[in-house]
């Protein structure tokens, strides 16, 4: 089946990013040890933290501020504190170039990413225009309220590109990422590189604009 759509993940895929560094720049920001930042945000356990839960859609931006604020017992400049816990993005040049070209060359393209909406409105507001301009479909953990590798998300992604799931081809960076798109009948493959990528692009038939 010929491939009609194609999402991508944000984080290692199109941006670097780094939890920790934000929250360092967030303890920092709360005058507070880096440590009693990354064990509320990030948890020992992933799907105990907080940071999980904002990204899931099960808590929104009121509550996740105002457990931050609690858990840190300091009052928080909102403003601040979002753009600290959000200013560790870093456009990666060759994929930023690659969609641009896979763009030029009429194809459909869409992200798939876990996120939440403090992240995704840094990253929309404009200081990388192909993240609104290239792509289709957004899909998002908090806005479908479910996350990679849960199959909610990629049934939602499917409708969004509204073709069938083996027309899709997704790039993400977690195996067990493209495992559960696999397994919901998505073309999935691991972000290793640039070159990697380009040749899983290229055995599919898909063109990319020279």
């Amino acid at each position: 089946m010929a491939t009609s759509f194609l999402y991508f993940d944000l984080g290692n895929v199109l941006l670097t990013f780094s939890n920790e560094q934000a929250c360092r720049q967030m303890a920092e920001l709360a005058d507070v040890d880096y440590q009693q930042v990354a064990e509320l945000v990030l948890g020992p356990n992933e799907r105990d933290s907080l940071l999980w839960r904002f990204e899931h859609g099960v808590i929104g931006e009121d509550e996740f501020f105002t457990q931050l604020s609690d858990g840190l017992g300091a009052a928080l400049d909102r403003s601040q504190m979002e753009r600290a816990a959000s200013d560790m993005f870093a456009p990666i040049v060759s994929s930023f170039e690659l969609v641009e070209r896979l763009g030029s060359a009429g194809h459909r393209l869409g992200i798939l990413s876990n996120t939440n909406p403090v992240h995704w409105r840094f990253l929309t507001d404009g200081r990388w225009p192909l993240l609104n301009s290239a792509f289709a479909e957004h899909v998002t953990s908090f806005h479908a309220q479910s996350m990679k590798p849960d199959r909610q998300i990629y049934d939602h992604a499917i409708a969004k590109a509204g073709v069938p799931a083996d027309e899709i081809f997704f790039v993400d960076d977690r195996i067990e990422n493209v495992e559960g798109a696999v397994a919901a009948g998505i073309d999935a493959v691991q972000y290793i590189d640039h070159l990697k990528l380009v040749a899983d692009l290229r055995a599919r038939g898909i063109e990319l604009e020279t």
